[in-house]
């Protein structure tokens, strides 16, 4: 197991609680835990944040989520395991993930399939959700956060 570059929370008590708290608010939202699982863990696996990607798949089993949709969650383009709604929110979370690979053209149809399955509400509460995930990601990644060596059901 690795050991943490900086004991980050501790040295920055007062923003980690901030982080922590949009993800409180985050966690009473519509979009509910599932969907919202589902994209902390794809973009934890874009940005290849192990410590993120542990986490949010333990919480995918905890919330009932089937071994077949996690394992499949990086090829949902090429599955049907995914409803009208998920897709969309995956695809406007790798879409907002991955900024500097996308053009506006597909940035502008990634938002049309949003609006489609979302209401305002929801849409910029996905935002948030992902634009947080993203500096979770940045901030684990960047301090080495360790992941414990242990099974998941």
């Amino acid at each position: 197991m690795s050991h943490p570059r900086l004991n980050w929370t501790a040295i920055a008590p007062k923003t980690y609680k901030a982080m922590a708290g949009v993800n409180a608010t985050l966690s009473g939202s519509t979009l509910g835990p599932i969907l919202t699982d589902l994209i902390q863990t794809r973009v934890s696996q874009i940005n290849g944040c192990a410590f993120c990607l542990d986490m949010h798949a333990r919480d995918l089993r905890k919330h009932g989520e089937s071994w077949q949709r996690i394992n499949s969650l990086s090829t949902w383009r090429e599955t049907e395991l995914y409803n009208a709604r998920e897709r969309a929110a995956l695809n406007w979370a790798e879409t907002m993930t991955r900024l500097a690979d996308r053009h506006d053209p597909d940035r502008d149809a990634a938002f049309e399939a949003l609006r489609a399955e979302f209401d305002d509400q929801e849409i910029v509460e996905l935002c948030w959700g992902i634009a947080a995930i993203n500096a979770w990601n940045r901030m684990a990644i960047g301090m080495s956060a360790p992941i414990p060596a242990q099974a998941i059901d």
